[in-house]
């Protein structure tokens, strides 16, 4: 497969940090795995309007972030946006990624300018924490029961 996220060719050697996440080898199988699951309901509520299967990762950063960081460690930053949003993504030991990152077509985000973005903060919403739990128990359903 030919993948478009920012930062897949950097992702050969990040691993699971626990083996019951072995069959997620890499964050290019966890992105084939979530390429499956990201939905509609997975989508932040005000960009669901604007989600179609032909931008599946529109509206899903920080649930996939923070899921990423679960699964490979390191740290979620967040790049502010022009319409005052952050975008999350990753850095797993200093390989930086972004799983979500084709909902913005050929532009490339600044991964420079970041802010660190803490779990707390993002779950303090109930839905966007809703959200990611389901990506965890859709991802324990289809791929690793």
């Amino acid at each position: 497969m030919a993948y478009k996220f920012y930062g897949w060719q950097n992702t050969d050697n990040v691993h699971p940090l626990d083996s019951k996440y072995n069959k997620i080898k890499d964050p290019k199988v966890l992105y084939d795995m979530l390429d499956n699951i990201w939905c509609e309901y997975s989508c932040a509520p005000r960009l669901r309007k604007d989600w179609s299967v032909n931008n599946k990762t529109l509206g899903q950063c920080s649930i996939t972030a923070f899921l990423v960081q679960d699964i490979f460690g390191g740290e979620v930053y967040g790049i502010p946006l022009e319409s005052g949003g952050v975008h999350c993504f990753n850095n797993v030991d200093g390989h930086v990624f972004d799983l979500a990152s084709e909902q913005f077509g050929d532009k490339v985000l600044d991964y420079v300018n970041v802010i660190k973005q803490e779990r707390s903060s993002h779950f303090s919403d109930e839905d966007k924490f809703n959200r990611y739990k389901y990506l965890w128990d859709k991802l324990n359903e289809l791929y690793l029961n």
